[in-house]
């Protein structure tokens, strides 16, 4: 991004919206791919944005800081859902069962979405983060550790560990040949 675009709110808004489809991306993929959860997510990020709650400081690109908002408000969403989903229980509130999606008509397509997905979910929140980050939305280790606010050295101990991880669970299931 261009230097001062911070000082610029037309520019910095054009910015946001050419970042808008990796930005929903990336909340998909903060959000476990609940496409609500995440446009909600996204929405309140996109709040902190433009009110400044959050603040850009061109100490970074413009898509690691708007990507490292975007984590931690998914962050704050999941501890407030759990939060809410803890009293419920203890409160006898609400008995709502997520029964999941429909399957996809592609069986193979389906099983290796759904094993890739179990595999993932099976990683520590960090190597899942940064594999996301790396993975999925281009980002070099060094822009997804900003994105976490984890030093080079921790993101990258996490993405060597969640790679091993992830290849070793899919050989297990037969997705990949080690």
């Amino acid at each position: 991004m261009q230097p001062g675009l911070a000082r610029s709110p037309d520019a910095f808004r054009d910015a946001l919206e050419t970042l808008h489809p990796a930005s929903f991306a990336w909340a998909l993929s903060c959000c476990h791919r609940n496409r609500e959860v995440a446009a909600d997510v996204l929405q309140r990020a996109y709040e902190k944005v433009l009110s400044q709650e959050a603040r850009w400081n061109e100490r970074s690109s413009l898509k690691t800081w708007l990507f490292g908002v975007i984590l931690r408000t998914a962050q704050d969403h999941r501890r407030r859902e759990w939060f809410r989903r803890t009293r419920d229980v203890l409160f006898g509130i609400g008995n709502e069962v997520d029964n999941g999606k429909a399957p996809d008509s592609a069986m193979r397509e389906a099983k290796e979405h759904q094993v890739l997905h179990g595999a993932l979910v099976q990683l520590a929140p960090r190597q899942r983060e940064v594999i996301a980050l790396v993975f999925q939305q281009d980002l070099s280790i060094a822009e997804a550790a900003a994105v976490m606010g984890v030093t080079l050295g921790s993101a990258s101990v996490h993405y060597d560990r969640g790679k091993k991880k992830l290849l070793e669970l899919l050989a297990r299931e037969g997705i990949v040949r080690t």
